[in-house]
């Protein structure tokens, strides 16, 4: 960093000091390792996000959860009785964000395909399935849908990543894949 101008003004003519042009080097290739990447993750990776959208009216979508949580539940958790669903594999799950909660709590099985969807009911929220790097803005009025495998076993979170009011940092949701 200089205090003082250069003495020459003409700097971009000043050569490339070796340790700078190394940098550059090594900033360059990540830049084309990445560029390469991105389609290969997107065609042959585990986990591609949503290509379908619906548009549907958040009351539609809502009535269509009541249904398949009345379905498929298999007990409640919490001290607000949040009911836990387990649908079977290969069918349609629907998960639910508004103020501030995710609804229901899915229970899946490793390694069966899920038809997921999603839609919120009332403001813009995230949806974000920690440890895994899953992550979609959830619009209201717009089902996503989306084909999800789940390869691991264990307790996920799900958070929303999107400020959606002073509720925001308690709007968390389960996922537990068995």
């Amino acid at each position: 960093m200089a205090i003082t101008p250069p003495a020459n003004r003409l700097w971009w003519n000043e050569p490339v000091e070796r340790t700078e042009a190394l940098w550059i080097g090594i900033a360059l290739l990540w830049a084309v390792i990445m560029f390469v990447m991105m389609p290969y993750w997107h065609i042959y990776g585990q986990q591609n996000l949503s290509t379908e959208a619906y548009k549907i009216s958040p009351d539609a979508y809502t009535e269509k959860v009541e249904a398949f949580v009345e379905k498929y539940k298999i007990r409640e958790e919490g001290d607000t009785g949040i009911p836990v669903v387990k649908p079977p594999a290969g069918a349609d799950i629907y998960m639910l964000g508004r103020l501030w909660e995710w609804y229901p709590i899915l229970e899946l099985e490793k390694g069966k395909q899920y038809r997921f969807h999603l839609s919120s009911v009332d403001w813009l929220h995230g949806f974000s399935i920690q440890p895994t790097n899953i992550n979609l803005q959830v619009h209201p009025g717009y089902e996503m849908v989306l084909n999800m495998t789940p390869t691991e076993s264990g307790e996920f979170g799900v958070v929303c990543n999107e400020f959606c009011g002073i509720g925001h940092h308690t709007m968390l949701g389960k996922i537990y894949v068995k």
